[in-house]
């Protein structure tokens, strides 16, 4: 308790449980949202047997159909890191009940964090999807770019909605923040890698090792890679909260690797999963592009690891969990 009340909702997801167990190693006392299932107790061991859990850790039932359930968990807090977000790939519902969705919980909660009087300053976690369709031919994507919307419904891709969806509430969120005069920073990272706390393996993971897993690569990762580790998108979101002078976006990615070259160091680094070759994507004349950290790194934040790590760390993880 000695760095006060935090609430992270989405407790479950790949990034919020990670978060919810580093700062229990940073000393804070963690509220964390999960999504309730009427007659179906989910099973959350693996966050209640986190260290410092028994002793620091409320679970709190709140769905995205009910705006209002978020706010009993943020009541009191000194710090809000609202990572949960409804839209998944592939989405069953359609885009704008998706949207709309997003948008009002996000607005719900950013309200509750004014009505509490507590809460000092909010984290919301972004996507690299909210900077990267800009329509824009450019080779550096940074935190100026915004994705257009219309580009993204013209690529028709089966992650559109996902892409629009974390693009405008993100926009909705910094809106009401500056509006209402709310310490709001948005964290915006690219594809997130490395080990997991869930039981399964989360679909960020599987996807940048679909060679690993034999998988078939995706059209849109058919050019150029930006990744980060797990702990490093966790350590920046605490980071962010703490640094004084925050403000406005930050991109958080370590690695921009074009996807010929991430196979070729796959298949050398592990031959033993025979990863398959890319030579039929004709991928020498893609561009590569640069996703820049220079705003994040420029506060004094340090990223931790490099590309050997994410990959070691993420097999060896899916190893002990029987997935690989």
């Amino acid at each position: 308790m000695e760095k006060g009340v935090v609430c992270v909702t989405g407790g479950t997801g790949f990034v919020a449980s990670w978060l919810v167990m580093r700062l229990l190693q940073h000393g804070y006392a963690v509220n964390t949202t999960i999504r309730s299932h009427p007659g179906q107790k989910k099973d959350v061991n693996y966050l209640t047997n986190l260290p410092g859990a028994s002793e620091r850790l409320q679970i709190f039932n709140a769905d995205f159909d009910k705006p209002e359930s978020f706010n009993e968990s943020i009541q009191g807090c000194v710090g809000v890191f609202h990572v949960a977000h409804n839209v998944e790939f592939e989405a069953k519902e359609d885009e704008e009940t998706n949207l709309q969705a997003s948008i009002n919980v996000t607005i719900s909660i950013l309200r509750a964090c004014l009505d509490s009087k507590t809460v000092k300053r909010v984290v919301y976690t972004s996507s690299s999807s909210a900077v990267l369709f800009s329509g824009k031919d450019s080779s550096v994507v940074d935190e100026t770019l915004w994705t257009d919307v219309d580009f993204v419904r013209s690529l028709k891709s089966s992650a559109g909605p996902y892409y629009i969806s974390k693009t405008l509430t993100e926009r909705a969120a910094l809106e009401f923040a500056e509006k209402h005069g709310l310490d709001l920073v948005t964290v915006i990272p690219t594809f997130i890698h490395g080990p997991f706390i869930n039981p399964r393996c989360p679909g960020s993971v599987r996807a940048s090792m679909a060679a690993i897993f034999g998988d078939k690569i995706l059209p849109e990762y058919s050019t150029c890679i930006s990744i980060v580790h797990v702990d490093d998108v966790a350590t920046a979101h605490i980071f962010l909260f703490e640094y004084p002078n925050a403000r406005g976006r930050y991109i958080c990615s370590v690695i921009d690797i074009k996807v010929d070259e991430l196979q070729k160091f796959l298949s050398e680094r592990y031959p033993e999963y025979n990863v398959s070759s890319t030579s039929s994507l004709k991928l020498e004349d893609s561009k590569r592009i640069l996703v820049s950290s220079k705003k994040l790194l420029d506060t004094g934040f340090e990223y931790k690891y490099g590309i050997e790590q994410i990959y070691d760390e993420a097999i060896e993880c899916c190893k002990r969990k029987d997935l690989l």
